[in-house]
């Protein structure tokens, strides 16, 4: 990568970074929302609905305004936008209402996906085209490391204090109650303040940075086209199952673990309560969802490690085999948590993060690499699919509130048998093209 891409690239895997920890963390607030507002799993879920249904609504809308407005353009009005959202959240944290944190939510996630459709592109033409994977893999890894950040910050700031049923709330007096509801509103106003500054100091030195201009805004979209290709279609129903998949385990981890008593079983294994120990100092007060939601780091800190990994395997093997992989994996360990209890369920899927690691970039890049010059079109789809995120996990709540946990399972074991379909048949497309040329 030449001198005049550096800061460019630099510059974008921050923003890589931001959106992983931004992701993750709405995971956290789950759980707190859920007992604050006293919500079924399904509603309790709307969260991510509205968080990721933003993908599904905006994506080709802001691949469509890019071509007109530019990649630097794109990102200011993005990382605009996600500063608006962190503010209205913290406005709906004051008045405690729930469907003004949906509103909050999808607004931030709006200026996230306009983000994600002109970042993962412009990583890819920032630099040589041989290089180009390589630049893609590396900004993914710095989206893992959000992440991986984002659990011990959830842990400690969202979920580390006591929450109150509604009977308890209904015991105090007034002045009481109100120092309760704004400490409430406080634990989860200070990580969004702490994001809206963030987002709005990398606005500003986006404005005076100068980025290269890659795009030709007299280029018209052609969707229609880009979706006839076989591996652009079949890996945008990867992408969304993908997402869906991931999304809905790391949203209920720490109210499945809860299902399961865990935190006691935690607490009595001295390695266990080792790992507890730091990142909490007094444990005989701790919250129980504070003790379980400090395992989650491993979910999303496998998904970094893996993505080094895999870094490697897919300049070894193809890449459709090393999916393919990765996705038997999955299936695997999900099964095993399913079927057993205890500190084997809790490994066995948190392990599944690692088997998540390379979904993502490697069905990205299989599902474009024969696109040409409709490759922005193709990431906008992709990017679309992302939308996954939204309606997967609600699924998965609600076979949780009829059937339980295990049941539920099933919905995220039939999302990665089908990416291991996928897999399968982009390497007998790729043969089949081949045979042709």
């Amino acid at each position: 990568m030449g001198k005049p891409y550096a800061k460019a690239f630099y510059l974008l895997t921050s923003l890589f970074f931001m959106w992983g920890l931004i992701t993750v963390l709405v995971d956290f607030l789950i759980p707190r929302l859920k007992d604050i507002f006293e919500l079924t799993y399904s509603q309790a879920i709307l969260v991510q609905f509205a968080f990721f249904i933003a993908y599904g609504l905006i994506s080709i809308p802001a691949g469509n305004m890019l071509h007109k407005i530019g990649y630097k353009k794109g990102i200011i009005l993005g990382l605009s936008i996600m500063t608006f959202g962190c503010f209205l959240f913290m406005t709906a944290a004051s008045v405690r209402m729930f469907s003004v944190f949906l509103i909050g939510y999808f607004t931030l996630a709006s200026g996230m996906t306009i983000l994600q459709v002109a970042a993962n592109p412009y990583i890819t033409v920032l630099g040589d085209p041989e290089s180009a994977s390589s630049r893609l893999n590396l900004a993914q890894a710095f989206n893992s490391l959000g992440t991986t950040v984002a659990p011990i910050l959830g842990s400690v700031l969202i979920l580390s204090d006591n929450i109150k049923t509604a009977e308890e709330i209904n015991l105090l007096d007034t002045t009481t109650k109100e120092l309760y509801y704004t400490n409430e509103a406080s634990a989860v106003k200070f990580p969004f303040f702490f994001l809206a500054v963030s987002l709005g100091i990398l606005a500003i030195i986006v404005i005076t940075v100068k980025l290269p201009k890659l795009i030709d805004s007299n280029t018209k979209s052609n969707y229609r086209k880009a979706i006839k290709d076989s591996k652009l279609s079949l890996g945008a129903i990867g992408i969304f199952l993908y997402v869906g998949a991931e999304v809905a385990i790391g949203s209920f981890l720490v109210n499945y673990f809860m299902d399961m008593n865990l935190a006691d079983v935690i607490l009595e294994n001295n390695f266990m309560k080792g790992i507890v120990s730091l990142f909490h100092e007094n444990l005989n007060s701790i919250n129980k969802k504070a003790v379980i939601g400090t395992f989650v780091v491993f979910y999303w800190g496998g998904a970094m490690v893996g993505r080094f990994i895999g870094a490697y395997l897919t300049r070894m093997y193809k890449p459709n085999k090393v999916l393919s992989l990765f996705a038997v994996l999955a299936i695997l360990l999900v099964s095993i948590s399913m079927s057993t209890s205890g500190l084997v369920a809790l490994w066995s899927v948190l392990a599944v993060g690692l088997c998540n690691s390379i979904m993502f970039p490697t069905i990205f890049s299989i599902a474009i690499e024969d696109l040409g010059d409709l490759k922005p079109q193709g990431s906008g789809l992709l990017c679309t699919a992302i939308a996954g995120g939204a309606v997967i996990p609600l699924l998965f709540g609600f076979v949780t509130d009829m059937h339980g946990f295990n049941m539920a399972f099933i919905v995220v074991l039939f999302c990665y048998a089908y990416i291991l379909f996928y897999g399968q048949k982009s390497l007998k497309l790729n043969s089949s093209a081949l045979h042709e040329n």
